[in-house]
């Protein structure tokens, strides 16, 4: 399911147990350009700035996320989940600074405005799915966008993301998932 990928840009969570906020996001480099290298270079450390007149901004910038998913459904993983990714930068969450010391960023490649396809919605709900089931603290209504946890500062992952079907395809999944253990006690 996740394909592993080299990045250097994530370091020790203060409290590995305490993981319990999912954080959407959205990237593509350059913007509005899909299935291009320059998201796996960016988040590995190896962007070449010269590359496009965009990256110049880019320059000197680390972050990464623990996932991205593509427009196909691929998901690279970046970052291990029981490290700090850094994704979610000045950002609070009911009351709580510092999201990623407690959170796991998910990107998918888009933009605010674009609508996303069903290959990245069935793979956010499965991964979506995975990380509930790992993490308990993790609660579907702490499934949130980048926009909620850093308003005027981000907008991501846009309003092109259908909230509204990824928590209907979640929910089916839990119910489905409940029924099966159901069935088997």
């Amino acid at each position: 399911m996740l394909v592993h990928r080299p990045c250097t840009h994530f370091d020790d969570r203060p409290d590995v147990r305490d993981i319990s906020l999912l954080v959407i996001h959205n990237i593509s480099l350059p913007p509005r350009q899909y299935n291009t290298p320059y998201i796996d270079d960016f988040f590995g450390g190896r962007l070449d700035y010269e590359a496009h007149p965009y990256f110049a901004q880019l320059k000197g910038i680390r972050v990464s996320a623990h996932c991205v998913i593509f427009r196909d459904g691929r998901i690279w993983q970046y970052v291990p989940f029981s490290k700090r990714a850094w994704h979610a930068g000045v950002s609070q969450f009911l009351g709580r600074e510092k999201c990623n010391d407690f959170s796991i960023g998910i990107e998918l490649e888009g933009c605010d405005d674009e609508a996303y396809t069903e290959a990245q919605y069935q793979a956010l709900t499965e991964l979506s799915f995975y990380l509930l089931q790992q993490y308990p603290l993790l609660h579907p209504t702490h499934i949130v966008g980048h926009c909620d946890i850093a308003p005027g500062r981000k907008t991501d992952p846009g309003q092109a993301f259908d909230w509204r079907r990824f928590f209907h395809a979640l929910d089916n999944k839990q119910q489905a998932s409940t029924c099966d253990k159901e069935r088997i006690k």
